[in-house]
């Protein structure tokens, strides 16, 4: 069980890693807190960067102040950022690689609806008909209960720890706090039960989905269904131009249920640069060896489709399952068998490390 946390020192924050978190320490530059993850290779990214409100500009400024910081768990080998949708076209001289998005391309709810498969149109019926109701709720102490309900459903999400497992209150409400004045919670209630919830926040012109969580136990009900529908509505009367969902493709994974759930609901891919700048001599050898990118982006599918399972396996073993979770709706060679498993989690993703 997760414990109340002790306040956060300025120079700190909290971060979710590996289904727990972890208080690290911040660099704070041109009002951006830049954080470095890594053992052997350290990579200094700016927190949150995809929920910003604005693209990271001037990005010599951040690399100066790495260079000249004296903090030793900040130092860094190499910083990297990226451009937001729905900026494309690289814009600076770093070295860069180009990063899989799950976006969708907003032109009206109707189009939105008329270009899913028929199964997910259905399904949307099917929570309507279930008595499913969606409502945008104000961040208030009801809500915050009815989350903290929701993330105790089930100690697990797409086979990892789940970090918002039997949190505090006050856990609850500093952790989905973030982005108040520029996000919405869409929230699922079957009767006075809310069963389900998508955390959305906008940045101009963008809405990015950070966080998406249903009740494994009302998963015949397909509240994740009728979440992103009402989200998509919401999106074409603030006329938002693109809904983001962390990414769409990991590296070199494949046929991942979160991906389904995304592709069956309107979701396609966008690529946008990501640059990585070295800061040290060690940092410039990794980047030319090409040791910076993570373990997903160079193993083999298959290789990665045996650690995947070895995780889960390990985080079986820590915790009770009561039920398993991961995405609402399974590729066709499974999804006959009317089992599956709603999503958890964007952000920042997700299946990575994220605050």
């Amino acid at each position: 069980m997760t414990t109340k946390s002790n306040k956060i020192p300025d120079d700190h924050v909290e971060m979710r890693m590996k289904g727990r978190w972890v208080q690290v320490p911040t660099l704070n530059v041109n009002g951006a807190k830049l954080v470095v993850k890594g053992k052997w290779i350290r990579t200094a990214t700016v927190r949150s960067e995809d929920m910003r409100e604005q693209e990271l500009d001037r990005p010599e400024q951040y690399i100066k102040g790495l260079r000249q910081n004296k903090n030793r768990a900040l130092k860094a080998d190499i910083f990297s950022f990226t451009q937001k949708v729905p900026n494309t076209q690289p814009k600076y001289s770093y070295p860069f690689a180009m990063e899989s998005i799950a976006v969708i391309r907003m032109t009206s709810f109707r189009g939105w609806w008329e270009g899913l498969p028929q199964e997910t149109r259905k399904n949307v019926r099917r929570a309507q008909k279930r008595g499913v109701q969606v409502e945008v709720r104000e961040f208030d102490d009801d809500l915050i209960q009815g989350i903290r309900g929701v993330n105790d459903d089930t100690p697990m999400r797409q086979g990892m720890a789940n970090a918002y497992y039997h949190n505090t209150f006050e856990e609850t409400k500093e952790r989905y706090g973030e982005f108040l004045g520029r996000c919405d919670f869409i929230c699922a209630y079957f009767g006075a039960e809310l069963i389900g919830f998508l955390h959305l926040v906008y940045r101009s012109e963008v809405a990015s989905i950070l966080n998406l969580t249903t009740k494994p136990s009302h998963f015949d009900k397909r509240p994740a269904n009728a979440l992103m529908a009402k989200a998509v509505e919401i999106c074409e009367a603030k006329g938002i131009a693109h809904i983001t969902y962390g990414r769409y493709n990991y590296g070199k994974k494949q046929d991942n249920p979160l991906r389904e759930f995304k592709i069956r609901n309107g979701f396609g891919e966008l690529l946008v640069p990501r640059f990585f700048a070295p800061l040290t001599a060690w940092g410039n050898l990794c980047m030319k060896a090409n040791l910076h990118r993570s373990l997903i982006d160079l193993l083999p599918h298959s290789v990665i489709t045996v650690g995947v399972r070895v995780r889960s396996a390990l985080y079986s073993l820590r915790a009770p399952i009561s039920r398993c979770s991961s995405t609402t709706e399974r590729p066709n060679r499974t999804r006959q068998m009317e089992r599956s498993i709603p999503p958890a989690g964007s952000n920042s993703n997700p299946p990575i490390a994220e605050n």
